[in-house]
């Protein structure tokens, strides 16, 4: 059976999180949840999205489906898969891609989740398109992203569906366009569950089929996890539900920043987790903020507002991590422990965590399957791009640091000063993601937090709109953020319609940055120019004198 893990709480942290076990004990709490009981929360709609929880036992029934689909993928000969979605339909599918890696005798799993035009040519290049299928994901089939993504490589894949593959909600207007361009295959997702809780539907298994992975294996490991995560486990021995524990009594009591260290292996269970957490929780003024990839410093750059969880890949552990990790428990910092025994068991973790976010959900008193913000940054930038249609240009930035600008330091440094202790600072970067801007980008982390004491979070854009962006509009107001955003040396045509996937990166940023500051956010917009690496180098050179 799944253990809970190990945790490391002071005496008071340990005493409000056993409060809130008694709590879900006395009350029957854990069985409400698995009824599907909506009291649990707001008791507005959450019964409706709470069809994750049969989801494992469901896809092990079914399960020829994948080994057939996977065989189907096999004999075609194709070299690569290219999955095109966004948050819920694509962070799932980037685990199993920089988790497992290529699986022998099967093709190679990619992810497309941006608009910026670097990206995409970036993607491109990495597949032979003749011999690529594609995966058109989306969950309501109306998501801007994933259809234009599908209109760009249809065309360039000659028109040609039988390379096509739909997973969608019944109903959909992927489902319609997918049967009108006479795709080779379509899945359907379950409407009863939400994007970020769809890792073990076929949102998650349909990729990882097709790149090789062994799904009732994975499937049947989940489902140990969902047996010690039901009602008939003691609370105390309930691995979502303590975790869930932790995370929620903490947050009441300050400690929100959601600091998640992971094995280099499974290093991007970190960006799955960011949405489900940011997502679920981050609204009405409350919320748990993740903070993943951020280098591991000494005990003494934390502040009081930070949880640790440590995600260790038993058969693939960091010496170095296991050494930091110990200062910080030593240090009396909140440290979770679990244990990964290998891949394969990254679907019960999908599991413990779904459960334990919907539980930490309760206890902060929030809708967990809800995000209002999300589609305010949506309808803003259908706004932009519908004016871009008829114009054929979007309305200019308003106070915007361009790189060169003689008081870039100067307003840097007012930023910067604006934090305060239990706040945190993001990074939100409109350019290509890559190692080397992420490096850059990530020494900049550092330094700030090094500097500041301040948790920091990095976001590229405009894939984190669909996961952390929520918890950065609605969450608590304790977010100081920095938008980053360049021309495009080179843009991309976006087929059929006038407004290129520049226009819409351009459209998405500025849409992001008017509803954090409708928001009341603290933000500071940086444009870099065509040159993002000398751009980001000259950023970097700024914020250093700026942290003094």
């Amino acid at each position: 059976m799944p253990s809970p893990g190990t945790f490391s709480l002071k005496p008071d942290q340990r005493a409000a999180f056993e409060r809130v076990l008694d709590d879900w004990r006395i009350n029957g709490k854990v069985g409400r949840l698995w009824s599907k009981d909506a009291s649990l929360w707001t008791g507005a709609d959450e019964s409706k999205w709470l069809g994750w929880l049969d989801i494992v036992e469901s896809q092990l029934k079914t399960a020829d489906k994948f080994v057939k689909f996977a065989k189907e993928v096999r004999e075609r000969g194709f070299t690569h898969v290219l999955l095109l979605g966004m948050g819920g339909s694509s962070l799932c599918p980037e685990v199993h891609a920089l988790s497992f890696g290529k699986q022998a005798d099967f093709p190679e799993l990619h992810v497309l989740d941006s608009t910026d035009p670097a990206q995409i040519r970036a993607i491109e290049s990495r597949v032979d398109l003749a011999h690529t299928l594609f995966i058109v994901s989306s969950k309501s089939g109306s998501t801007l992203e994933p259809n234009i993504f599908k209109q760009y490589f249809f065309e360039r894949a000659g028109c040609d569906g039988s390379r096509f593959v739909a997973i969608t909600d019944p109903g959909s207007k992927m489902q319609q366009v997918a049967e009108q361009d006479k795709f080779w295959r379509i899945f359907f997702g379950v409407p009863s569950i939400g994007g970020r809780y769809s890792a073990l539907s076929d949102f998650g298994m349909i990729p990882a089929a097709g790149m090789g992975v062994d799904v009732p294996m994975f499937a049947g490991l989940a489902q140990g996890m969902v047996q010690a995560c039901s009602p008939s486990q003691s609370v105390e021995s309930n691995p979502g539900v303590v975790l869930g524990a932790i995370l929620g009594s903490l947050a009441l009591a300050g400690r929100d920043k959601v600091t998640i260290i992971a094995s280099p292996r499974i290093r991007d269970l970190g960006a799955w987790l960011e949405q489900l957490i940011a997502e679920s929780t981050g609204k009405i003024g409350k919320g748990l903020i993740p903070v993943d990839r951020e280098q591991l410093g000494p005990p003494s750059v934390y502040g009081s507002d930070r949880v640790f969880v440590y995600e260790r890949l038993e058969n693939g552990p960091d010496p170095q991590q296991d050494a930091a990790v110990a200062a910080l428990e030593a240090a009396g910092h909140p440290v979770v422990r679990l244990s990964v025994p290998d891949t394969y068991h990254l679907g019960a973790e999908f599991f413990r965590w779904e459960i334990a976010t919907a539980v930490a959900g309760s206890i902060i008193a929030v809708d967990p399957f809800d995000q209002p913000d999300v589609e305010a940054a949506k309808i803003a930038t259908k706004k932009l791009t519908s004016a871009f249609e008829e114009s054929g240009s979007l309305p200019p930035e308003s106070d915007v640091v361009r790189i060169d600008d003689k008081d870039l330091q100067s307003r840097l440094r007012a930023h910067f000063n604006s934090l305060r202790s239990g706040d945190y600072f993001g990074m939100l970067a409109y350019i290509q993601m890559n190692a080397a801007h992420e490096d850059t980008l990530q020494e900049v982390r550092r330094k700030i937090r090094d500097s500041k004491k301040v948790a920091t979070v990095l976001g590229f854009g405009p894939r984190f709109l669909h996961s952390t962006g929520q918890a950065y509009k609605g969450g608590p107001n304790t977010g100081v953020f920095l938008q980053i955003t360049c021309d495009d040396a080179k843009d991309v045509p976006v087929p059929g319609q006038k407004y290129t996937f520049g226009v819409v990166k351009a459209a998405q940023a500025s849409g992001d940055l008017q509803v954090l500051r409708e928001r009341g956010r603290r933000t500071l917009h940086v444009h870099l120019g065509s040159d993002v690496g000398a751009g980001l180098v000259q950023l970097a050179s700024a914020i250093e004198p700026a942290l003094q």
